[in-house]
């Protein structure tokens, strides 16, 4: 492995509601892509310790896609969450209240196949659009 990469945002809302926002299915679908031409088309998530976690995500006109896919390590009910993806790369996010909302942080294991502020950049705009999301429905 390359190092571990870390991104992060902050959403208005408690922990159970940022939570809920990043581990039910039918809401992962809803933000789970860095950019408006792509899409989460499905998500299934097994939310247990030794559970399983898929996100199909694609381009929209069907060009490219791929499936994000793991095992649960640890689920600590709104805190923290541990995932162990196919290629043996770890991820673990955390919720962290803090100023009247919640801090989500996501630690991943770097792909040594990939240039690391490529994968910064990409992985924190899906924790943007995930943070989108969250206003969206506390709107």
């Amino acid at each position: 492995m390359t190092g571990k990469i870390t991104v992060e945002t902050h959403v208005d809302v408690a922990a159970s509601e940022a939570w809920h926002a990043f581990t039910a299915a039918e809401a992962i679908t809803g933000w789970n892509f860095a950019s408006p031409d792509w899409q989460c088309p499905s998500a299934k998530v097994d939310l247990r310790p030794g559970g399983r976690h898929f996100a199909r995500m694609e381009a929209k006109d069907g060009s490219i896609g791929f499936d994000y896919e793991g095992v649960y390590e640890a689920v600590d009910l709104e805190r923290r969450l541990v995932l162990r993806l196919t290629d043996g790369r770890q991820v673990t996010t955390t919720f962290q209240p803090s100023g009247g909302g919640t801090l989500v942080r996501t630690v991943f294991d770097a792909d040594p196949a990939a240039p690391t502020g490529m994968q910064k950049a990409g992985w924190q705009a899906i924790l943007d659009n995930y943070a989108d999301f969250v206003l969206r429905g506390a709107e």
